[in-house]
């Protein structure tokens, strides 16, 4: 039997959502540009997909903008903002240590680009306040960008409020919900988000297809030149069998909302449980308010690949931190970025689950999880001058 426990890295597509791409592969396979009847039956399942998307964000259909996925979407609204910015003499942008590497990246390169970024500390949750932020905003600030949720530790910020203080200071908002949209409740509105950004393939949809809500008003800069597509903001045509499977995935995924999320917090505290019998062993990111189906540990005396290797030969799929640096060696910035030392840090093991997983797979997660670490560090050197007192427990 395989768990799979890596719903953060990916999920498995639902049947809705691949019953509603087979059509435009077949059928209604036009160009969405065309004039032609075959084509603006393309254009109309494109314009349909759009309503339903800002339908489950409380947006305008028009706010709506089409992506490969969330990296493109914080690309985009990030640089946008930039560019704002910048023409009106503001080169200062907000952000947090902890973002996605799609955030922390095009931060970078702004950086060289004349940009000042500051990155808040999260503590030891992973939480930011609202008043860290206003102790941030400055007269040359163009930009927040926060995540809505982290993508490893699962910490959920307040970003209603966060929202509310950049309201009042005019400096749009922008939010990362690549983890949050289809498993939490999102109204752009109430929650005084300006740009946000989502990925299909996290919520049981398509892999390279995303969207960008941009509020109405704010001007969008083009990434991708060529064509008119996406009112003339994204060249390219447009993937309709991907993105209408897309919009049918968040449409389900909203629909259950509430039932999901009370079925995968139940899992996922029944596994926070077991694993936290494991000795120096110690839960990663706020231990509530946090995604339903997150949960990270980091344990002392072992390798997180080790970990993840032998958890597969049990036939257990998890990870250790995001799957878009699943090639580094490095430890993971977001554990850094709440205080955890390096060689703690490399002990980390992400597991994240969905409404499809059940209690009997919880409880051979933690029985395979518990002999795993047990294993590995019955061969651990540094485990055994852990355990005479020649080095100090981090986690007690």
């Amino acid at each position: 039997m395989r768990i799979y426990a890596d719903n953060a890295a990916t999920t498995r597509m639902s049947e809705t959502a691949i019953q509603a791409m087979l059509p435009h592969f077949r059928e209604n396979y036009g160009n969405p540009s065309s004039l032609h009847t075959v084509g603006q039956t393309a254009a109309e399942a494109l314009a349909k997909a759009r309503a339903d998307v800002a339908a489950c964000l409380n947006a305008k259909p028009g706010e709506i903008y089409f992506t490969s996925g969330g990296s493109e979407a914080d690309n985009q609204a990030i640089r946008s903002a930039a560019k704002n910015g910048a023409m009106q003499g503001k080169k200062h942008i907000v952000s947090t240590a902890f973002e996605h590497h799609a955030v922390l990246h095009t931060l970078q390169s702004l950086e060289k680009e004349g940009f000042e970024v500051t990155l808040l500390d999260v503590g030891k949750d992973g939480l930011v306040t609202p008043d860290q932020v206003v102790a941030a905003l400055r007269e040359d600030t163009c930009l927040v960008t926060i995540m809505y949720a982290n993508n490893e530790i699962g910490t959920i910020q307040p970003i209603r409020e966060i929202g509310a203080v950049c309201k009042a200071k005019k400096v749009p908002f922008h939010t990362d919900a690549v983890q949050v949209a289809g498993h939490l409740p999102i109204d752009v509105v109430a929650d005084n988000i300006d740009m946000l950004s989502l990925s299909g393939h996290k919520f049981h949809g398509p892999k390279g297809t995303g969207a960008l809500y941009v509020r109405q008003g704010l001007r969008l800069h083009s990434l991708i030149e060529g064509g008119g597509q996406e009112k003339s903001k994204r060249a390219g045509t447009e993937n309709i069998a991907g993105i209408v499977s897309m919009a049918a995935a968040l449409q389900e995924a909203c629909a259950h909302l509430e039932e999901h999320a009370q079925k995968v917090t139940a899992l996922r505290d029944k596994l926070i449980q077991g694993l936290s019998a494991i000795p120096h062993g110690e839960l990663n990111g706020h231990p509530t308010q946090r995604l339903p189906g997150n949960v990270n540990f980091c344990f002392e005396g072992i390798e997180g690949e080790s970990m993840l290797l032998l958890l597969d030969d049990k036939g257990i799929c998890a990870s250790s931190g995001s799957a878009c640096t699943s090639g580094s060696l490095d430890p993971s910035h977001v554990l850094l970025a709440i205080g955890r030392p390096h060689e703690v840090a490399h002990g980390s093991l992400r597991l994240s689950l969905c409404h499809e997983n059940t209690e009997e797979e919880v409880n051979e997660i933690i029985q395979a999880v518990t002999q795993v670490v047990a294993y590995l560090r019955s061969m651990s050197p540094l485990w055994r001058d852990l355990e005479k007192g020649v080095k100090p427990h981090v986690i007690q």
